[in-house]
């Protein structure tokens, strides 16, 4: 299950990305919002970081116009890596180096068919674990010492 979400300014390109989703048989959940209509970020990000974070979904997606706003709220929780991409190489690294659980995007950063090829990646590359996985695990040791 994917948690995804967006604020107005990736509504279109969360409704996009909602078609492939479904088309693949890919189970989400969508956490808004739902129309174009003004919404705060930050509220929109919180709760697909918490899906992610409580495992209720394995995985989150969050669209803004630059994704940096959803990414920065999502990585102050607990155990969220969620990775900025604007490129299908970045898609990769995110998952195959550092386990990525929560793609951002920037819907004015990219075209739709940009989007979706990123996505697909992302949800395609396994992490590679290894000498990652200790990085990964330094990551966690500076949330446990950071986040109280």
């Amino acid at each position: 299950m994917i948690a995804i979400g967006c604020d107005h300014g990736g509504y279109q390109l969360k409704e996009e990305i909602k078609k492939y989703l479904e088309e693949k048989e890919i189970p989400y959940k969508d956490l808004g919002c739902m129309n174009e209509e003004r919404v705060d970020y930050p509220n929109i990000a919180k709760e697909v970081a918490k899906e992610v974070q409580t495992k209720n979904c394995e995985k989150g997606i969050l669209i803004c116009r630059s994704g940096i706003g959803m990414s920065i709220v999502a990585n102050k929780f607990e155990g969220i890596r969620c990775t900025l991409c604007h490129d299908e190489f970045t898609a990769k690294y995110a998952r195959l180096h550092n386990d990525g659980n929560i793609l951002a995007i920037g819907a004015d950063a990219v075209t739709v068919n940009e989007a979706i090829c990123i996505l697909r990646m992302w949800i395609a590359t396994e992490f590679e674990g290894g000498r990652h996985q200790e990085r990964v695990d330094l990551i966690r040791k500076i949330e446990t010492e950071n986040m109280k």
